[in-house]
Formats: structure tokens, sequence, C-alpha cells
């Protein structure tokens, strides 16, 4: 009965009143009804299901074309769903933290209506306070009214002082803090992992069950590549808007030894091994939610510069969460800088189905014989893991070997020796 006196009083009122002015006069229940139904959109081929994290919307709200309405977390990455149209939201069909599956309801939006709650709140909100204003105004002098009952009995309270003052020895008694700074030691929190660190835990319970790992180790003297950057890296940032760091060397050194020993960027697909001559270094980035991947594409066709131009923005991407699957699909070979966390040795897992991964360390300064004489130099341990499946240990070291070469002397990149 309600829908069709709705229905009745919009064909009536269509032709004096606007869209917006009619939405406002039909109940929500009836506007939800009809408006569409958006889907959870396709996110990538490899993903089918994700949770719905948060809402940046709720009902009533205007909601912009393009605007995000819904934030998808994936294993890999967050997806935002933004709204196709414009108009009002008017239902939700999903709550936070659900399992929500790719082509699945989401929610409902009115096109082309305006939101006109925003003003109906302000009013609410204004009839409230001044009912509680006046309660709280009259309670504080009826609390103030029993203020001179207590002033009588101050006389008697000069001889109350002496039993507070014998009581202060029991004051001693406060040993009791240790025990709630104990207690507080021993609180404990239980936070659900996100889909992302399960992902990561997955894969590399995977790689380690999976492949026949072995990590080899060398050192590399960085005097020349600090001199290197200490001298270009004003102009470099002029010039390219960039700031010149290591990674960019490492990734070329890294792209050099790859040619060198193609092994090293090979992996295994079933009974057979695959051999690529294009180079795709995945550069692992820590994130608030986890570590990502995200890949540099052709490296055998970059610069130094054009390395780091690309980590710069794939870095902020990441930190942004506007990283996307695409961003880290696929790789050939990663790179994995722990020294920028102060971390001096270590032994990383492959990035299955990756053959092998780099292990970069903190830089400190450490003796060394130079051509018989003991100097201190700027020292980093390199470790590569690899796959002994498909590589051997010969290979593994004559990897390392390159890499070391090429970063104690950049000049071999630009003569590619």
């Amino acid at each position: 009965m309600q829908s069709r006196v709705a229905v009745r009083l919009g064909q009536a009122a269509a032709p004096a009143l606007g869209r917006a002015a009619l939405a406002s006069r039909l109940p929500a229940a009836l506007l939800a009804q009809h408006a569409p139904i958006i889907k959870v959109p396709h996110m990538a081929d490899s993903i089918t299901e994700g949770t719905l994290k948060s809402w940046a919307k709720q009902v009533g709200e205007q909601v912009a074309q393009d605007e995000e309405v819904a934030s998808i977390e994936t294993d890999k990455v967050d997806i935002p769903v933004n709204s196709p149209v414009a108009g009002v939201l008017r239902e939700l069909l999903a709550k936070e933290e659900d399992t929500v599956v790719v082509g699945q309801d989401l929610f409902k939006i009115e096109e082309g209506a305006v939101a006109e709650g925003g003003a109906a709140q302000p009013k609410a909100a204004e009839e409230q306070p001044p009912a509680p204003e006046p309660a709280q105004a009259a309670e504080p002098p009826k609390a103030a009214a029993p203020a001179p009952e207590p002033s009588k009995p101050a006389a008697p309270e000069p001889s109350k002082p002496a039993a507070p003052a014998a009581s202060k020895p029991a004051a001693p008694a406060a040993p009791a803090a240790p025990v709630s700074f104990g207690a507080a030691n021993r609180s404990e929190r239980h936070v659900k992992m996100n889909r992302m660190r399960l992902r990561i835990a997955e894969r590399l319970k995977q790689s380690q069950n999976t492949a026949a790992s072995l990590t080899t180790f060398n050192e590399v003297d960085m005097s020349n590549l600090i001199d290197l950057r200490k001298k270009y890296k004003d102009d470099v940032l002029k010039a390219h808007g960039v700031k010149l760091g290591y990674m960019g060397a490492f990734v070329k050194a890294s792209t050099h030894a790859l040619q060198a020993v193609p092994e090293v960027n090979a992996s295994i697909e079933g009974d057979y091994m695959v051999y690529r001559d294009y180079c795709d270094v995945s550069v692992a980035v820590a994130t608030p939610k986890g570590l990502v991947t995200p890949v540099l594409r052709n490296t055998e066709r970059m610069s130094i510069v054009d390395v780091e131009q690309e980590i710069a923005n794939l870095g902020k991407k990441a930190r942004d969460n506007k990283i996307t699957v695409e961003d880290m699909a696929g790789g050939t070979f990663t790179i994995s800088n722990g020294g920028v966390f102060g971390s001096l040795y270590g032994t990383p897992i492959i990035n299955m189905p990756q053959a092998a991964i780099l292990g970069m360390h903190a830089i400190k300064d450490r003796p060394v014989v130079v051509d018989g004489k003991i100097e201190i130099r700027p020292m980093m341990y390199l470790a590569l893991s690899y796959d002994h499946r498909i590589i051997d240990g010969r290979e593994a070291v004559t990897f390392l070997v390159k890499v070391k070469e090429a970063i104690e002397d950049p000049r071999r990149l630009l003569l590619n020796v």
C-alpha cells in the first residue's frame, strides 16, 4: 500500500519537482529496491575472492563517478571499488570483514540522485544539545547547595589530621605497584592475519618445501660505487629528478650477470627448464601490510637512472597501497635489500617459481687486505640463494663474482665486460 502511494505521489509531483526533490519524498526502502546493483569487479586472473575491509561511503551519502566506495583486500593487493555512476548510495549488500567473490552483489546506488540527509542531520544535532544543556546547568546549583554543609564540620577536621598523620606510616603498603606493572607486561593481543600475510606465509613455505635451496656468499668493496654516487648524485637529481641510490647499480649489475649466466634467470616448469632472453627483476619493497615484489621489466634495456626512476615510482605506489596485481606479476629474478634495515648477514628465501634471489646487506667499514696492505674499506656481504635443481654451484659462484666485479668497477657496466 505504501509503495503504491509513493509511486502515485512521484507521478503527480514529477512535472513540478526535480529528480532530487522527488527522491527525497519517496521511502528509502523503495529507492533502494529500484537502485541499480553494483557487483564485485574482476580483480585479476588469479584472484577470485577477497575480504571487504572497509566502506568509504555509507547509505544516503553522495557518491561521485569513479569515487571509491569500498576496499577489498586480496592476497596480493588492496582493490578499490569505484562507483561507475554519480548518485546516492542506497544499500550495502555486504559487511566489513565479509569474504566476497567476483560478480557478487556489493551495493546499490541511485544514479543521478542528490543526497538530502546532509541538511537534516545538522537540525537534529541542533535540537538535541539544548535539552541536555539546561539539565546540566540546573544540576550544578544543586551540587553547590550541599557545599555549605561540609563547611560546618570544618572544626572537627583539624583534630583528624592526627589520625592521617599516624596512618602515614601505613603508606609503604604501596608495593602493590610492581604487581600491576608485571600484569601489564603479560598482556596479549590476538590480531587476525590479513590475506597478504597469509599468502606470503603460504608462498615462503611452499618455496622451502619445493626448491632444493642453497645459499652462497661473497663480499663487495663499495668504495668506487660510493664515490660515483657522491660525485654525480646532485647532477642526476637535477637532470632526471630522481635520487641516485645503490639499488640501480645492483639491478644493472645483476642483469649483466643474468645475461652471462642464463641458468640463474631460468625456472622449472614440469620436466622442462625455461630459459629467458629478457630480464624482469623483482625488487622487494616493505609496506605496512607486508613485503611486496613489484617487477622492473626488461632491465637489460634500462640504464641505472631508468632503474632508479622506476623503483621510485613502484615504491611510492606500494607505500600508498596503489600498487596493482599487474605491477607484481611475473619476474625472473629477485633482489632483496635487507641492508636498509641494518641486516649484516642473511639467507633470503627464493621467490618461486624463480630460481634465485640476491640478498644485499648493510655497508660496514671493515679491515681488508688490498695489494698486500690492510686498509679500512666499506664492505657489503652479498648472499645468493638458489634452486640447486637448476643451478649448480659453479653457476651460482660465477654469478656472484660477476656482480662483485661490476659493483667494484662500475665502468664494466658501460663496456659490458
